[in-house]
């Protein structure tokens, strides 16, 4: 297969940048009735995935200073979404978790998620679905490159 012209893949490139970025941005307006920031979203998000973490641990994966993670957590901990326990080898730690409340949250985000692209993918006609269908390999070839 002979490369598009420069410019013709900067095109490419500029395009598929602007939809993936609307589409995210979209995505997470329709999983976010709670009104939580990005970087309250991937605290939940990381503690669901990895359970509980220490400040250091969560600003670390989160690519942040501690203390700016640690005002992350104020705010969740006052909205009951996370909670605070001790470190089972270190007491001078303390581990944050989720609690009953933050793993409902994640919950309803996914089912929000789910269901937005749900409704969007049914409005496609059937030759759109099968193109959709199509790109997702190449999409995630290109995100795992």
């Amino acid at each position: 297969m002979n490369a598009a012209p420069d410019s013709s893949l900067d095109a490419v490139v500029a395009d598929l940048t602007l939809a993936v970025g609307q589409f995210v941005r979209r995505l997470r307006s329709e999983a976010n009735p709670s009104e939580l920031n990005l970087s309250q979203m991937g605290t939940l998000a990381r503690l669901e995935r990895d359970g509980a973490m220490t400040t250091a641990d969560l600003a670390r994966a989160e690519s942040m200073k501690p203390q700016s993670m640690g005002t992350i957590l104020a705010g969740l901990e006052q909205e009951g979404l996370v909670h605070r326990q001790p470190h089972p080898t270190d007491g001078r730690q303390v581990l944050f978790g989720l609690t009953e409340k933050g793993v409902e949250e994640r919950r309803q985000r996914r089912i929000a998620k789910r269901d937005w692209l749900v409704a969007a993918t049914a409005r496609l006609d059937p030759a759109e679905l099968q193109a959709l269908v199509a790109a997702i390999p190449l999409i995630r070839r290109i995100s795992e490159s």
